[in-house]
């Protein structure tokens, strides 16, 4: 046996990972939720029973799917939805909401989209990793945020491993480094009054084109991944600092603070005063 390996592993980039809540329930007959909204991704894992999901996928058209224990189904951000439990056999299904910034290209990965919203697995005993990985979440939801994240990126990966529907992620193209350089240039540049125009002329784009490969790479347009990218930053400075909420503001892109205070409540659904109050972290000065 060799004593020493050596490995370099990828730069992932694992961006505001958040989970907002999770929980379990088993329903009553004809139990249903919506139509409703949802400003995050919501992942249901069935464990037993049965129901359907109506989901508006595009263009106003809205598609019925009859689930079953074993099955999943996913609901992404802005889309109206509705789901009920079966009148015979209602389900007992456990969930998970979160997002980020890579959220929409892991969850391609796996096969799952608005268009897409049903996880089918391989084989009934993978399907056992998701959903036990979840109930994990579920029992241990006072545990570390750490720890939380943690199990977040390894309910991911489940999907993705188990995920009838998988997509083989490409190899490394120049299209991919070209929405690298644009993600490092937003990085760089956040702060300041920054456009798309201007994005694409750092990466060397014509801008419609540019827009195109990065909302296929990164599952939104590049307004709304840097509209994302400044909330990220100004959250993390409210909690770990006592820097005004304007003076944050204009140093995240946002020279107006009613502008800013709109797209953060519209973000996190609070307003930034209150998100700082459940979240500030002690002992800061």
């Amino acid at each position: 046996m060799d004593d020493f390996s050596f490995s370099v592993f990828p730069n992932e980039e694992l961006l505001d990972f958040r989970l907002f809540q999770c929980g379990r329930e088993q329903c009553k007959p004809l139990h249903s939720f919506g139509p409703f909204v949802r400003n995050h991704y919501l992942f249901h894992y069935i464990i037993s029973g049965q129901g359907f999901l109506e989901a508006n996928a595009k263009k106003g058209v809205t598609q019925r799917y009859d689930l079953e224990a074993g099955q999943g189904f996913l609901i992404t951000p802005g889309q109206i939805n509705t789901y009920s439990a079966d009148q015979l056999q209602p389900w007992k299904y456990v969930w998970l909401e979160f997002d980020g910034l890579r959220v929409a290209e892991y969850l391609n990965e796996a096969g799952l989209s608005a268009a897409h919203p049903v996880y089918q697995p391989k084989t009934a005993g993978q399907a056992e990793r998701v959903r036990d990985i979840m109930l994990y979440m579920t029992d241990h939801a006072k545990a570390s945020p750490l720890h939380l994240i943690g199990h977040l990126c390894l309910f991911l990966d489940a999907l993705i491993q188990t995920s009838s529907a998988r997509r083989e992620p490409r190899e490394t193209q120049l299209r991919d480094f070209y929405i690298q350089e644009a993600v490092s240039y937003m990085e760089l540049n956040y702060q300041r009054e920054l456009t798309v125009e201007e994005i694409a002329g750092a990466c060397q784009l014509n801008r419609s084109y540019f827009s195109k490969l990065f909302k296929e790479k990164k599952g939104c347009p590049p307004q709304e991944f840097l509209i994302r990218l400044r909330l990220t930053k100004a959250a993390e400075l409210m909690k770990q600092s006592t820097v005004s909420i304007g003076d944050i503001s204009a140093s995240c892109g946002y020279p107006n603070q009613l502008h800013f205070s709109r797209a953060f409540k519209q973000r996190y659904g609070v307003s930034p005063r209150e998100w700082r109050a459940q979240n500030k972290i002690q002992g800061k000065r």
